[in-house]
C-alpha cells in the first residue's frame, strides 16, 4: 500500500467465483482516487446480485457479515456497491466505522450538478434511497426495455435498450442522468452515455469512491454517515 493510502472495504452484492469482476468496481474507485486502497469481496448465494424485496431481504444479513470481517481486518470504512443501499442502516447499528451506500451517495453527487435529475435502472419502481433524497428533483425514472438484472446489461440488447432509454430521459427534460444500478458501472455505461446523449451522467460507483475519499482524507471523522 502506498504511503498515505487509506483502506476501504467494497461489498458487491452478486456473487461470482472471478476475483477481476469482484475487484473490478474497486479498481474504478481506485482509478479516480489514488489515495485509496479497495479491498473488495462479495455475497455468497446471489448469482443475479439485488433487484427485488426478496433478494434484498436475503442479502442483508450476509452484507452484515462481510461488513463485520472486513472492519476486523482493519478497514477504514465500507461501501456497499448498490443503489438500494442494502444493509446500510444494519451496518450502521453494529459498525463504528463510516458505511457508504451507493444509492444515497450517488443522489446526493446529482443534486451538486442539476435540479432535474432522471434515473435509469434494473427495477420497475424507484429504489427507496434514491427517491427519499431527490424528491421532486426526480423527473424521470426508465427500466431499460427487457433489463431486470445487472447482468442484462452486459448485453448487446442491454447496451442499446439503455442508450434508448437515456434519449428519452433527456427528451422529458433532465439536466442530469443517475444510473441508479452499480451494474451500470461494470458494464462502463456512464462514458458511453454521456458521449451519446451528452448530458452529465452520474456514476454511482464514482460517487461512493468520493464520499470515501471526501470522508477519509478531507474529514477524517471516525464513525462518519455518509450517504444518509
Amino acid at each position: 500500500m502506498r504511503k498515505n493510502q487509506h483502506t476501504v472495504g467494497l461489498i458487491r452484492v452478486i456473487t461470482s467465483s472471478s476475483q477481476d469482476f469482484i475487484n473490478l468496481h474497486g479498481a474504478i474507485i481506485e482509478k479516480h482516487f489514488p489515495q485509496l486502497k479497495v479491498i473488495s469481496r462479495c455475497i455468497p448465494d446471489q448469482p443475479t446480485g439485488i433487484h427485488d424485496a426478496a433478494t434484498m431481504a436475503q442479502a442483508e444479513p450476509k452484507i452484515l457479515q462481510v461488513a463485520q470481517e472486513m472492519a476486523d481486518d482493519g478497514v477504514e470504512a465500507v461501501i456497499i456497491s448498490c443503489m438500494a443501499d442494502p444493509g446500510v442502516e444494519l451496518c450502521r447499528r453494529y459498525l463504528h466505522l463510516p458505511i457508504i451506500g451507493a444509492g444515497s451517495a450517488a443522489s446526493a453527487l446529482c443534486l451538486a450538478l442539476g435540479r432535474k435529475i432522471g434515473a435509469l435502472g434494473i427495477t420497475p419502481q424507484v429504489l427507496e434511497p434514491v427517491e427519499r433524497c431527490l424528491g421532486a428533483n426526480l423527473i424521470g425514472y426508465l427500466q431499460p426495455v427487457g433489463v431486470h438484472n445487472s447482468l442484462d446489461l452486459l448485453t448487446p440488447i442491454g447496451l442499446a435498450a439503455t442508450l434508448q432509454a437515456a434519449w428519452e430521459l433527456k427528451d422529458q427534460g433532465v439536466e442530469v442522468i443517475l444510473l441508479s444500478c452499480t451494474g451500470m458501472a461494470s458494464a462502463g455505461l456512464a462514458a458511453e452515455i454521456r458521449r451519446t446523449v451528452n448530458l452529465p451522467v452520474v456514476d454511482p460507483v464514482v460517487a461512493s469512491g468520493l464520499m470515501a475519499y471526501f470522508t477519509l482524507i478531507n474529514c477524517n471523522v471516525e464513525g462518519a454517515e455518509i450517504g444518509v
